[in-house]
């Protein structure tokens, strides 16, 4: 009979740690937390200086039946959650639900893993400790501001807005962000600028080289406009190309760091297309186990919340020695790369890596699903790489001398791949010369064409998700187990739309997000809420006692909220009434708001439940057909501007029309910041809007 009892978080794990420990132990799993604030009230008694109320999670209660079961039948309990804050506190939960602390005849052990393997279980066994209060007051303390930020202003935000909206206290400022991209975009005028280049050739060459336009003796120059560049297509007429400079010189590419979880979100997203969430989903598959022909169930990553670069040795020697039986030991790295360490950095526990470097993805690729098999894949490379030699390029770089211009031209040679033999990042980009003749100085060179292209700067880029949580991470903003769940939920609660890639806020997203700015300022500061992740670190090291950071950050909280409420009773948001008749009882119908934005109803509800979609003319006949041009949005809910005719008529935009017509080509001009622009992408006209 078993006397030992071992309590996981998820069944996936029970099967293959129960292979691990033999008949003696039991495993059986929580499924998660066991207990939590309740979904009711707040929960949380600033009158009893914020003591939390937890009460048993709905559906839970077989679950902890059955392990009150198992406690009565073992010697040893040992609480073996996830090795994370949100571990260590429902290990907690658990010693409160079953009572554990109550009960002397039990000795009660808190063990944690990195991986989920047989060594690692086994040692975790033979040094088990007591429950780390710090961490566990740590997530406590998330929990209770979270409660706070969502159940004292989301009513606010139901009253302004009229429907079930809520406010978290990371997806407001995550939500902020977004909106701060979109406006930026919005403001951005482009500015014109060309590029010229020269095909070159050597003497006995076949192939010519492009050489880029680079500037003069006094440096660097722009060709802002076509006035600019048909001066420069003059100077240059006639004129010898002279090798001025060569030089030649070698480029050391590193080798990558292992992945964290920020690290692995953005990879995922660039080369496998995988949203934040659906990477976790995957990766938690491979860490707790999955089935591979020949070796039983195998935990084939280590933790994936963490934020740390750091390898254990053992996993280290291992690589090295695979590195240099599979590659030869040119190929071993001699140092380690290291990640730049800051505050931020709990280093709580190892980078994501295989449990066994020495399970290839060709061995378990018939054992994994396709995308299982890709994720294993690419956490399996970037490892492999992290503990490999760094590449080398031989380059040249040469500086041509056209009259008083200048132009350049830059080649360079792998010439020796290094961890590049096994991991090619996304963004690596060879340049497209191959010096194919040995280049000296006075070497002349025969033109054979010059070619100019017109180009206009781009704003910056919409965020994607890999980019917020790169944003997300350089600001100090969540931790590694927040970035998935805070773009999850800003999407499913339509503040933003995610399309092809890029997130979009929505009509609803600007109102939120436009209402949190003007009362909860703090709330949506990144500052404030990176300094709160610090303060919340130092409760996770035992440095400031949880209730200090919750006292201090109530009462602001309450003010604001008192304020808001005040405020937002002498705002009224009366239903805006328009020209459109209701077919069904003739009255003029009114503008309602849904969680989708606007609509018309009938004033007669419930009478007369008529809606239908409300378009919003902005005075602006159609471009192509004359008709009016209307507000509309994508089925996911970004603004665009269409015609009012539509299918009819296809016109839409991006950027809201004009009635201004472009001087300069005829075209209708959009409206950007302060500026009218030529919506002719070729043409880059601007003006001030105010100019007539």
């Amino acid at each position: 009979m078993a006397n030992c009892l071992v309590i996981v978080e998820s069944p996936a794990k029970v099967k293959t740690i129960k292979k691990f420990l033999g008949t003696s132990y039991e495993v059986d799993a929580s499924n998660g937390h066991v207990r939590d604030l309740p979904k009711s009230q707040l929960g949380i008694s600033p009158e009893q200086d914020f003591e939390p109320k937890y009460i048993t999670i709905r559906g839970k209660g077989d679950i902890l039946a059955k392990l009150r079961k198992e406690v009565k039948k073992a010697d040893k309990i040992y609480l073996a959650t996830d090795p994370d804050r949100e571990g260590e506190a429902i290990s907690w939960h658990l010693v409160k639900a079953l009572k554990l602390d109550e009960q002397k005849d039990k000795q009660v052990y808190r063990i944690s893993f990195n991986e989920i393997t047989k060594n690692a279980v086994k040692a975790s066994l033979k040094a088990p400790r007591e429950i780390d209060m710090d961490l566990v007051d740590a997530q406590q303390t998330r929990r209770i501001l979270d409660r706070m930020v969502g159940y004292m202003i989301s009513p606010i935000l139901w009253a302004k807005v009229k429907r079930g909206l809520s406010a978290g206290r990371v997806q407001s400022v995550a939500l902020r962000m977004i909106c701060d991209r979109e406006e930026e975009i919005n403001a951005f005028i482009p500015e014109e600028y060309w590029n010229l280049e020269a095909d070159l050739k050597q003497q006995g060459s076949k192939k010519a080289l492009a050489a880029k336009f680079y500037g003069n003796k006094e440096g660097k120059i722009t060709i802002r406009n076509k006035e600019e560049l048909d001066g420069i297509l003059k100077d240059l007429e006639g004129s010898d190309y002279v090798v001025d400079e060569v030089k030649n010189g070698e480029r050391i590419k590193k080798a990558p760091i292992p992945f964290t979880t920020s690290t692995l979100q953005q990879e995922a997203s660039k080369v496998l297309n995988f949203s934040t969430q659906k990477t976790m989903r995957l990766a938690q598959q491979l860490y707790e186990g999955v089935e591979v022909k020949g070796h039983g169930t195998v935990g084939l990553i280590t933790y994936l919340r963490t934020d740390s670069t750091r390898i254990a040795e053992e996993a280290d020697t291992a690589a090295r020695a695979f590195i240099e039986a599979q590659y030869g030991s040119k190929y071993v790295a001699s140092g380690e790369q290291a990640k730049k360490s800051g505050a931020k950095i709990q280093d709580a526990h190892e980078a994501i890596r295989p449990t066994d470097i020495s399970l290839t993805p060709v061995i378990v690729k018939e054992s994994l699903q396709r995308d299982l098999f890709r994720l294993y894949q690419l956490i399996w490379k970037r490892f492999a790489a992290s503990r490999m030699q760094s590449a080398v390029y031989e380059t040249t770089s040469v500086k041509v001398a056209a009259g008083d211009y200048y132009f350049t031209l830059a080649a360079s040679k792998l010439a020796f791949d290094g961890f590049m033999s096994v991991y090619i990042q996304e963004d690596e980009k060879e340049e497209s010369n191959a010096l194919l003749g040995k280049l000296e100085k006075e070497s002349v060179l025969t033109l054979e064409k010059l070619d100019s292209s017109q180009h206009f700067t781009q704003p910056p880029a919409h965020f994607t998700e890999a980019s917020l949580v790169k944003s997300m991470e350089e600001q100090g903003i969540g931790r590694p187990s927040t970035y998935a769940p805070t773009i999850t939920t800003i999407i499913a609660r339509r503040y933003v739309a995610k399309e092809n890639k890029n997130l979009y806020v929505t009509e609803l997203g600007e109102v939120v997000n436009s209402m949190m700015k003007q009362s909860f300022p703090s709330i949506v500061d990144i500052t404030f809420t990176a300094n709160l992740e610090f303060l919340l670190d130092k409760v996770g090291d035992g440095s400031v006692p949880w209730k200090t950071v919750v006292r201090n950050f109530y009462p602001d909280l309450k003010e604001a909220v008192d304020k808001a409420e005040v405020e937002l009773e002498s705002v009224t948001i009366a239903d805006e009434v328009t020209e459109e008749i209701c077919e069904i009882c003739g009255r003029n119908m009114v503008i309602k708001y849904g969680p989708h934005g606007k609509f018309l109803a009938c004033p007669g509800f419930p009478e007369c439940k008529n809606t239908k979609p409300y378009l919003e003319k902005i005075g602006v006949p159609c471009p192509k057909c004359g008709k009016d041009v209307v507000i509309k949005k994508t089925k996911k809910g970004r603004i665009y501007y269409g015609c009012e005719a539509n299918p009819e008529c296809d016109f839409m935009s991006w950027q809201r029309p004009s009635t201004e017509k472009c001087p300069k080509c005829g075209a209708y001009m959009v409206e950007k910041g302060n500026k009218l622009l030529c919506s002719n992408e070729q043409c880059g006209y601007s003006t001030s809007k105010n100019t007539k």
